[in-house]
């Protein structure tokens, strides 16, 4: 079995991987970032959980060290199609950045721009970025990628579902016609393949699993409901679980309301959509990675890119439209070599539809015969707490000091404390 050292990253890396208790890559790892180090243009295909951040990360790190960045002229380049993708690679490359002496940053909208020009107004050798916020700053003249060496698309076909292959071309097209590139995606076909075919040099292919064979290690299952109230009243049982869950609604509405109902039941949910301001966003998927709060309901905005690990259950409560929906929303269980339960909920009209998203997916579900099966399978029971604030409120309520509420006063301080309240009020008048 290979190790850190013998892939040939330097040694302040390898410490930082053993300090984090990390000793053996994954095979991606194993097989991609030789090549990285040696500055060829690397293609790694599999899904979101094999290991792709260090994958990319740490060669980019190796490669840039060493040297000195400007000022708003970043030499590392990673582009990743959402907010959370951005905070999440940054948190993870850090540390390792850190010990090689680089500084790195994330840059997406949500935000400030102003926080961003602050950030750039300082050297940063790494850039994580969403393409829409980056074109903002360089329309600005804040940024400029000319400096770039080495250039990273993280999850390249969720780029392309979303759209954002124009913006993408446009600043690939700004940086260096011979940087290295780096590109990850769960597939390499379609508008994948043409970004490979324009940007990319003779690049290496290195695969783990595909998505559709990453299924192999969930177990699936479907119940049909007999109407909207039954799944209704099952899925505040499922909520009521223990252990992490993810459970996924079409519509963002449907994702606030599904939250209201729990938590007034007292569980502990959070929901997740992109009409959620980013601290709000930020608070409950570090809240939800922590355990701190077991249930996350989402859209599918959450459906790729996040990696937060111990998730066991997936809940379909709106079928997904499509089998790549299905399979993303999926993948957040079940991660890196992990074991997990999807489950999906239907009502008889949507019966035939689901069927066919899982038969595209090659998925076969064992189905339920019965919600007592269901609850048996998930481990569902009802919620007998006290109903629980909107999410975030606590943190903003101020809290009562108890040592405050019950310290004795010395001798005479009450009276001075009136006393000088008193000699106030005619000043306010």
């Amino acid at each position: 079995m290979s190790s850190f050292q013998s892939l040939g990253l330097p040694v302040p890396i390898v410490h930082e991987l053993q300090r984090q208790g990390i000793s053996s890559p994954f095979p991606i790892q194993a097989a991609a970032i030789p090549s990285a180090l040696e500055g060829r243009d690397v293609l790694g295909r599999g899904p979101t959980g094999s290991g792709k951040t260090f994958t990319f990360g740490l060669p980019m790190i190796a490669r840039l060290a060493g040297a000195a960045s400007r000022p708003g002229k970043p030499r590392g380049l990673v582009l990743v199609p959402t907010r959370e993708l951005a905070l999440q690679v940054r948190e993870r490359l850090e540390p390792f950045a850190q010990a090689m002496g680089l500084r790195t940053i994330e840059v997406f909208g949500g935000v400030n721009i102003n926080r961003n020009l602050t950030m750039l107004a300082a050297p940063v050798d790494l850039l994580i970025a969403t393409p829409g916020r980056l074109q903002d700053l360089m329309d600005r003249k804040a940024i400029s990628l000319e400096h770039v060496a080495i250039t990273t698309l993280d999850e390249a076909d969720q780029m392309a579902d979303m759209g954002f292959l124009p913006q993408v071309r446009r600043l690939l097209d700004t940086t260096p016609k011979h940087c290295q590139r780096l590109l990850f995606s769960a597939t390499l076909d379609g508008d994948v393949d043409k970004l490979v075919q324009r940007y990319m040099r003779d690049p290496l292919v290195h695969s783990t699993a595909k998505v559709e064979q990453a299924v192999d290690t969930m177990t699936h299952y479907q119940f049909q409901a007999a109407d909207r109230d039954e799944r209704n009243h099952l899925v505040l049982e499922i909520a009521g679980r223990r252990g992490k869950t993810i459970m996924f609604m079409r519509t963002k509405h449907a994702v606030d309301r599904q939250v209201k109902k729990m938590r007034r039941l007292g569980i502990n949910a959070a929901g997740l959509h992109g009409d959620k301001g980013q601290n709000t966003r930020t608070k409950a998927v570090s809240a939800f990675t922590s355990g701190e709060v077991p249930v996350l309901v989402a859209t599918d905005v959450a459906a790729r890119g996040i990696d937060i690990s111990d998730v066991d259950l997936v809940v379909h409560i709106d079928p997904p439209s499509e089998h790549k929906a299905y399979l993303h929303r999926a993948g957040r269980t079940a991660r890196a070599g992990s074991t997990g339960v999807v489950l999906t909920l239907c009502t008889p009209e949507q019966r035939r539809d689901v069927d066919t998203v899982l038969s595209k997916a090659g998925v076969k579900a064992t189905v339920l015969k019965n919600a007592q099966a269901v609850k048996s399978l998930t481990g569902a029971r009802k919620s007998n707490a006290d109903p629980l604030p909107p999410f975030g409120a606590q943190q903003t309520q101020p809290k009562a000091s108890p040592q405050r509420s019950h310290r004795k006063q010395a001798p005479g301080r009450q009276g001075s404390r009136n006393a000088r309240q008193q000699r106030r009020k005619p000043r306010s008048k």
